[in-house]
């Protein structure tokens, strides 16, 4: 039962002296952060009109993010987090989707929002870096104080999803979801009221909120701020504010790893982080260089507190489920799935019957929804079961592991792939930044592994001996080595830095960026597609009819 709020959250901060934000430039108390929380409040109550009470943040990681989260605990209001790396019709249709009345912005985000028609006027926009925008603030100041109106259930967060698989939708949270998982996420990674907390993940997302924003709200940890993620900076970062504490997502983890080693690395006050999709290896490496330990965990804007991790977890397993409701079952029969047997690398060899689709028979009733999105709701709920999306396997001891997203599984000569095996094997390379691997369409039947891989500016693919390193690695096995390999030094992301599956799976190998291919059987052996080498395989697609399998 959530019967706590995030306003009784801050309300509880009044008179406490530990610093509870921090930037660059200065900082505040926890006390103070909820007085000018609650300055933002009232001046939002004053600009309150008929209609859902949502107000658009279009910021960078900057303090007044936090306080305008602050301001929407305080005075009931919905925060829609707008994320900075959308242009265009694609953000004008995501924005005006979630009825905003105000827009909380500086000159770069108005800039991004010029020529768009997001329902919002412009006399609605308040420009924090704007002459008389203090002032103005400063003229709500009042002491805080208790709303009754606002409960548990009252809305605090639309979430867009992160996109990487389809177009993105917006997740309800409410404030008592928030405030439980502020204290569940406080225990589970173990935040504490010393603790100093960096935020390099983008405040509009789930990750940076309801794993380090609440936690730390709910322990009175000190929350500090980058206004966006950098590699170089991380660790100038951490010593600049003796961070002990930071949450990640794999790709930022592989560009932080990129980095050129010092002998120094070590000298640091980093103790412990929290993510998702950082490999064994490179969680490894990260604590070897940095002396932290990384955590990963499983959940989503729209749901928590499925998996808890228990003493003997492998290290590519996500845990126990955490009760009898989470379960693996077969998506058409909603049968359980029979424990995946593992070989002596820990792959699945027995695929069709153990791997399944991630499900909480008993979640339905937690997950909030979608705003205004009947369908996506009802694609979350079928037969009163929350359905992940997501791909797991169970084995004989009870561990689940995450087997990918829906589709994340590839039919390879009549036998099952795990894309997300190739994926993790590949991104062991010590001059990889990141890699995705996917299934594209074979030309006769089935499909064939492709991945795509990001490497540092100057290093090209034939640095890499990508052949020799991939017979080197014992896990991979025959059917996984990658047909196709498409090369790039930035490779398209989200926001929130995950790398855009869907985009890269339509691209396939037909993309600008060069694509290196397997062509003939045997050991791999990579060589440079040609414009003729695509048109040649074109012309096998249609002789054998599937050149509808090519978009």
């Amino acid at each position: 039962m959530r019967d706590e709020t995030i306003a009784a959250m801050l309300l509880a901060r009044l008179g406490d002296a530990r610093p509870g934000l921090r930037g660059r430039d200065r900082s505040w108390t926890w006390d103070e952060v909820v007085r000018e929380s609650a300055a933002r409040a009232s001046l939002a109550r004053e600009l309150r009109r008929d209609g859902p009470f949502h107000i658009g943040v279009l910021l960078e990681n900057v303090p007044e993010y936090v306080l305008w989260l602050g301001a929407a605990a305080l005075s009931g209001a919905t925060i829609v987090g707008i994320n900075p790396t959308r242009t265009g019709a694609y953000l004008e249709q995501e924005v005006r989707h979630t009825d905003l009345q105000l827009v909380v912005t500086d000159r770069a985000g108005l800039k991004l929002l010029d020529g768009l028609d997001i329902g919002v006027p412009r006399d609605r926009f308040l420009l924090i870096d704007e002459d008389g925008y203090e002032a103005r603030v400063a003229a709500h100041a009042r002491e805080p104080e208790h709303d009754p109106s606002i409960t548990p259930l009252t809305q605090i967060l639309l979430l867009f999803t992160s996109g990487t698989t389809g177009a993105s939708k917006a997740a309800r949270c409410s404030q008592g979801r928030l405030a439980e998982l502020g204290r569940d996420n406080s225990a589970k990674y173990d935040i504490k009221r010393d603790d100093v907390c960096y935020c390099p993940m983008p405040l509009f997302h789930g990750n940076a909120l309801m794993a380090l924003w609440a936690p730390s709200l709910a322990v009175g940890a000190t929350v500090v701020l980058a206004e966006s993620f950098s590699a170089s900076g991380f660790l100038l970062d951490v010593r600049f504010y003796g961070a002990t504490f930071f949450t990640y997502v794999g790709k930022a983890i592989g560009y932080i790893l990129a980095t050129p080693e010092r002998p120094d690395d070590g000298d640091n006050t980093l103790t412990h982080g929290f993510g998702t999709e950082a490999s064994p290896e490179d969680k490894a490496a990260f604590r070897r260089r940095f002396g932290a330990t990384l955590m990963e965990g499983y959940g989503s804007s729209e749901s928590a507190g499925m998996i808890r991790r228990v003493a003997g977890t492998p290290p590519a397993a996500l845990g126990h489920p955490a009760h009898d409701g989470v379960r693996v079952v077969h998506p058409e029969t909603r049968e359980t799935c029979a424990p995946a047997i593992l070989d002596e690398h820990g792959r699945v060899t027995n695929a069709e019957a153990a791997v399944g689709e991630i499900v909480d028979v008993h979640g339905a009733a937690k997950f909030e929804g979608y705003y205004k999105n009947p369908e996506a709701d009802a694609e979350r709920v079928r037969h009163g079961w929350y359905w992940t999306g997501d791909l797991g396997y169970v084995d004989a001891d009870g561990f689940l592991y995450f087997g990918g997203r829906s589709g994340d599984w590839i039919r390879v000569d009549s036998e099952n792939i795990s894309a997300l095996l190739t994926q993790n094997v590949v991104r062991r390379h010590p001059k990889i930044v990141d890699a995705v691997a996917f299934g594209v369409p074979d030309p006769r039947s089935g499909d064939q592994v492709m991945a795509t891989i990001e490497v540092p500016p100057g290093v090209r693919f034939e640095d890499l001996d990508f052949a020799a390193f991939l017979a080197a690695q014992d896990d991979l096995g025959t059917k996984g080595a990658p047909r196709f390999v498409r090369v790039s030094h930035a490779l398209p992301t989200t926001g929130s830095g995950k790398l855009k599956r869907r985009e890269l799976r339509l691209d396939g190998w037909r993309t600008r960026d060069p694509v290196f291919w397997w062509a003939g059987r045997g050991t791999p052996e990579y060589v440079p597609m040609t414009e003729a080498d695509k048109e040649a395989l074109r012309a096998e697609f249609a002789a054998a009819g599937r050149r509808r399998f090519l978009p």
